[in-house]
Formats: C-alpha cells, sequence, structure tokens
C-alpha cells in the first residue's frame, strides 16, 4: 500500500515538473508582437511621409487593438527578422474607406519575410511575400520582389489561370514566380473588385466579425490558413526570413492579436 502511495506521488511531482517544463517551452516560444497598449517592437512608415511621421494617425491602439484607418498608404513594420515560426493574427473590417479605394474590396495585407529598404517596392512597402487580406482574397500569395530570383514561391496549382493569376491546388502541377499572384483555392473565379464582394467558397466572415490568419513559416514553406482552413500553400520561397510587415491601404482593419510561435528550424 505504501509503495502505490509513493508511486502515486511520484507520478503527480513528475507530471507537475512536466507541465511546468512544458509551460516555460511554450512561454519561450511565444512572442507577441502586439502588446494590447502601444506599437512598440514596430515603426511605423507611410507614402511620400516616411518613417514614424504619422501626422493623421493612420496608425493608433485603443481598446486593446490596433486600429489601421487605411487613410494612407503604408504599414506598420517589427523592428526584428523572423525565420520559421508561426504567426497567429486576428483581424477585422471596420467600416471606412478611403479614395481611390472607396467603392473597392477593403484592402490590407500582411507581408512577410520583408527585406531591404523601406519603400523599395512602391514606395511604400519593403520588397516580400504577401499573405493577402482582402475581401475575397484573404489568403492569395503575392510576390511584392523586384522581379528577380530573389523573390520567388513555388506551389501547386490548377491548369486554368483566373486572368493572368495561378490558383493554389494541392495536387497540381508546380508554378513559379517571381511577381504577382498564387490566388487561394477558393477565390471566385467573377471575383469584382468591389466593396463587400462576397465568392461562394469564400472562408472569411461577414464585415465587423473576427478573423484568424495563421502563417506557418517552416524553412522555405509558408502554409496559410484561415479560420481554421488550408488555404494556400507554397515552398521554395526566396528569401526565407525578415521582417513582418502589416498594411494601410486604403480600408479601415483592427488587430487584437499579432503573436508568434517559434518552430524548431529543420
Amino acid at each position: 500500500m505504501k509503495r502505490i502511495i509513493l508511486l502515486s506521488l511520484l507520478l503527480i511531482v513528475t507530471s507537475a515538473a512536466f507541465c511546468q517544463n512544458q509551460s516555460k517551452s511554450d512561454l519561450k516560444n511565444h512572442i507577441k508582437l502586439f502588446n494590447g497598449k502601444n506599437l512598440d517592437g514596430w515603426y511605423t512608415f507611410l507614402q511620400n511621409r516616411g518613417r514614424d511621421i504619422d501626422p493623421k494617425n493612420v496608425f493608433t491602439v485603443n481598446d486593446g487593438m490596433i486600429r489601421i484607418s487605411g487613410e494612407e498608404w503604408g504599414g506598420i513594420t517589427t523592428n526584428q527578422e523572423f525565420e520559421n515560426y508561426r504567426l497567429i493574427v486576428e483581424f477585422k473590417w471596420g467600416g471606412k474607406t478611403f479614395a481611390p479605394r472607396l467603392e473597392n474590396a477593403r484592402d490590407s495585407g500582411i507581408l512577410l519575410h520583408s527585406v531591404g529598404e523601406d519603400g523599395a517596392s512602391d514606395g511604400i512597402w519593403m520588397h516580400s511575400i504577401e499573405c493577402q487580406v482582402i475581401e475575397g482574397g484573404t489568403g492569395d500569395f503575392i510576390v511584392v520582389g523586384d522581379g528577380s530570383k530573389d523573390f520567388s514561391i513555388t506551389s501547386p496549382v490548377a491548369s486554368e489561370k483566373q486572368g493572368s493569376s495561378y490558383v493554389f491546388q494541392s495536387k497540381g502541377e508546380l508554378a513559379t514566380i517571381n511577381l504577382g499572384r498564387i490566388n487561394w483555392y477558393g477565390r471566385d473565379p467573377n471575383w469584382k473588385d468591389e466593396i463587400n464582394f462576397r465568392g461562394s467558397q469564400d472562408v472569411e466572415k461577414p464585415v465587423g466579425e473576427w478573423n484568424k490568419v495563421e502563417c506557418v513559416v517552416d524553412g522555405n514553406e509558408i502554409t496559410i490558413y484561415l479560420n481554421g482552413v488550408l488555404v494556400n500553400y507554397t515552398s521554395n520561397v526566396k528569401p526565407s526570413k525578415g521582417r513582418i510587415q502589416i498594411q494601410s491601404e486604403g480600408a479601415e482593419i483592427f488587430f487584437r492579436k499579432v503573436e508568434i510561435r517559434q518552430l524548431a528550424k529543420k
């Protein structure tokens, strides 16, 4: 009987120690990029203004949320570079839009592997690999590069394009692009760049509801999940690390969570 009690106590202590170590490990690998209070760890960049010059308060923090008004083109950028991670972002659209996209689909984006100079792309963003955030097209990949082989992705795609863009298909033929986009698998072939657009297969929730985007960066691969659904995948990604940017692009958008969970290096 004493032996059973001792074994039980040992199991309890061992289990508690394991949980404590696991908790410490999770905490170590868990990085909150948004602290709920301010934009510590980020800097702003706006077209025709530059770094940390934001007189119209395009980027603000209130009630535990980042608000990006969209009134001017630009974004917020992490001070730090990242590689091998799961990025978890929760966002919802606001009601405001601005010229020249007053009646266009609400638009933003998460730019991964951002490298080089601020504003190198159109005087607005760093060169990068974008996880598009736009009504009807959240989860599209866009290569925001310079047209060289330094910026490229390779994905299995459907045999038919949507306009000039490939469409992700898990068992399709591989295609590599240095500029342009690879649409998520369910993007409506009749997509229109108009406000409140909804496609028949859209995973994104209605305007005003929270959505969860997960970008899993594993070596030179990126997998995108939207509200728990795998919507796009690419490999042979160049570059495979860099800063993270979140765009301001004509539409009001809110973020309540931006965090990273580091993955083990391959």
